[in-house]
């Protein structure tokens, strides 16, 4: 077994961006940015209003008021703003660009209005509610780095930028492969001893979640000459192949024979984790492949700590991994050291402090732990204890 660090390091170590295309900013959620986008003129373009007032010139206000000027005009948004007459005020709305000759804004709530005449009871001060030009960015600055997921802020920000289509790193092909006698499509008819593969629909929605796109093959018998043609035929046009089930050193576990009769050339296939210790990661001619452990637990939680930084990253995304937070255990914890361990646990607030309290149930296959969590612990592979309000990093599952 190696360390869980290093066997991530190797992994994601020097993996190539995929190709690139361009693609509608409409399309674009959840791909990674392959380019820098500037911002072709000042963001906003335009002196503008925060407030829904009056644009003011402040030498019309002098000494200390109160002061009534005729209001003439009005600037809003999307009509272009009429010049400030000296000694008068001009109506304005939030967003509205500044008149010239202006240089602050009134709100109207301490504006007392008459007719054709406001009165002023309080000063404002220089360029008051104003939004200057270029104060979000200026002209040429870079508003949008590459490497950059792409959600919804991100998107909104590329639309302000005047972006109808960004350049982004093509979907990762994914394609999973689940083995096993015992294995049927859900909802099919059962046979002795048979159970429904249920791996398979989780891990889509992860690759998916990462910007993949995703073929999931027949499930395949443990048969040792259908498994290596059948991981041949996956492997054809795929980036990633993920193969679920008999990659430990049982007698019927003939994944890992099969990718190396296949051309697979194993990197490692057991790392010091709890769950998921038997892992086979190696690449092909064609890509990378992840042999992931069969137990439902298990398979989600080793693709979501490798598999999900390696499509990433695949991606070009400039911060594949997800940095963990540091909160205090909500109870004390006795446990076996050795292994590095992801413990299904959730967050609560108690009297305005955020704890993480682990699930009782942590068996690999009990997959009810992992569908009410939230987050995953990290026990440290040495410790024996943790005390009650030990920090402890952990992985919110929505951040993975």
């Amino acid at each position: 077994m190696i360390p869980f660090d290093e066997a991530r390091s190797r992994l994601l170590s020097g993996v190539p961006r995929l190709p690139l295309e361009r693609i509608p900013l409409g399309a674009a959620a959840g791909r990674v940015l392959a380019e820098d986008v500037q911002a072709p003129s000042p963001l906003p373009p335009f002196d503008a209003s925060a407030m829904d007032g009056y644009a003011a010139a402040l030498a019309d206000l002098p000494g200390e008021g109160p002061w009534t000027l005729p209001v003439r005009g009005e600037s809003r948004a999307g009509a272009p703003p009429p010049r400030l007459a000296p000694g008068t005020l001009c109506r304005i709305f939030t967003g509205a660009p500044l008149p010239e000759g202006a240089d602050t804004v009134v709100m109207q709530e301490v504006v007392e209005r008459h007719g054709d005449r406001a009165t002023l009871s309080q000063k404002p001060s220089l360029r008051q509610h104003v939004r200057p030009a270029g104060e979000d960015l200026a002209q040429g600055a870079i508003g949008l780095a590459r490497g950059t997921r792409l959600g919804a802020p991100q998107l909104s920000l590329a639309a302000m930028l005047d972006r109808p289509e960004l350049l982004v790193a093509r979907r990762p092909r994914v394609t999973l492969l689940a083995t096993g006698d015992e294995l049927r499509p859900p909802g099919s008819l059962p046979f002795p001893s048979s159970i429904p593969e249920s791996n398979t629909v989780g891990l889509a929605a992860l690759a998916a979640q990462a910007g993949a796109s995703v073929t999931i093959a027949p499930i395949c018998p443990d048969e040792p000459a259908r498994t290596a043609a059948a991981i041949v035929d996956a492997l054809r046009g795929t980036d990633l192949l993920l193969t679920v089930g008999g990659v430990s050193v049982g007698d019927h576990d003939v994944v890992r024979p099969a990718l190396e009769q296949a051309g697979v050339t194993l990197d490692f296939w057991k790392v010091a984790i709890k769950p998921g210790k038997p892992i086979a990661v190696g690449r092909s001619p064609h890509g990378y492949v992840l042999g992931l452990p069969g137990n439902p637990v298990s398979a989600l939680v080793t693709f979501a700590l490798f598999g999900l930084p390696l499509l990433r990253a695949l991606q070009g995304d400039a911060h594949p991994v997800a940095p963990p937070r540091r909160i205090p255990l909500g109870l004390s914890v006795q446990r076996q050291p050795g292994r590095l361990e992801f413990v299904r646990a959730s967050l609560e607030e108690t009297d305005g402090q955020l704890r993480v309290l682990p699930l009782r149930n942590q068996a690999s296959g009990a997959m009810i732990a992992l569908a009410r969590c939230d987050t995953l612990a990290i026990y440290p592979a040495e410790a024996s204890s943790l005390p009650e309000g030990t920090l402890l990093p952990t992985l919110r599952l929505a951040d993975l």
